[in-house]
């Protein structure tokens, strides 16, 4: 029977079958040297998962990368069809010649990786119309208000969220980005924005979240999924 998992069992689960959870679902890529190995690589994933595929998986597919993500679009959940489903893929793979993992590589710039846009407001509910109109935006499935997050329904750009200010602050800038990586990543991550002139605002919250600025002040946030239980 299909049962949603915690983030700690998700992460577990699929680890040593190279795919990492990253904000709610599971995400593995695999290098190619084709646009049609790309796609025949998408062929064999969804011909394995069946009649799964249409409810679970997502492909991107490009002439040197393709991209699977698995979540449940029922419980907007990794549940334990999409760990088996993640094995599955990860052995077509496999059989094919190709290894599925969260990086690319030594020279690879990152690994699998989901940013999302956050945005500081006194009141939430009368901004969000606004970014849902001039984004072309849609309600997250299984928004229940009028402070939920916005997603691109064509899934190209950064979901929206939003974040309640108790009072003005006009010394903080509004928007910053939130880059979720695989938990394993995440400092080495942190290291390079810090190396590249960046400086730690705060690391109170880490390993959930660790708060980065620029020389200027703008900020980024660097997410995992640890930490954030309790």
């Amino acid at each position: 029977m299909e049962r949603i998992l915690s983030r700690q069992e998700a992460s577990e689960s699929v680890r040593d079958h190279g795919w990492r959870y990253v904000l709610g679902a599971l995400h593995t890529s695999v290098p190619v040297e084709s646009l049609a190995q790309a796609i025949s690589l998408a062929a064999d994933a969804v011909a394995v998962c069946g009649d799964d595929a249409d409810r679970h998986l997502r492909v991107d597919a490009r002439p040197d990368l393709a991209v699977f993500t698995l979540q449940s679009l029922e419980h907007a959940a990794v549940t334990t069809r999409d760990v088996e489903l993640a094995r599955r893929i990860s052995a077509t793979a496999a059989t094919s010649g190709f290894l599925a993992g969260p990086g690319l590589g030594a020279e690879a710039p990152r690994s699998v990786q989901v940013v999302e846009i956050g945005v500081d407001a006194l009141d939430v509910s009368g901004i969000r119309p606004f970014w849902k109109a001039v984004l072309g935006y849609a309600d997250e499935a299984g928004a229940e208000g009028p402070e939920d997050p916005l997603v691109d329904p064509l899934r190209q750009g950064p979901a929206i969220w939003f974040q309640h200010m108790d009072r003005a602050r006009p010394q903080r800038n509004r928007l910053h980005l939130d880059i979720s990586v695989p938990h394993d990543e995440a400092p080495r991550r942190v290291e390079a924005a810090l190396a590249a002139g960046g400086r730690l605002v705060s690391a109170t919250r880490a390993p959930a979240f660790w708060v980065l600025a620029d020389l200027e002040g703008n900020e980024a946030c660097v997410t995992t999924w640890q930490g954030r239980d309790g």
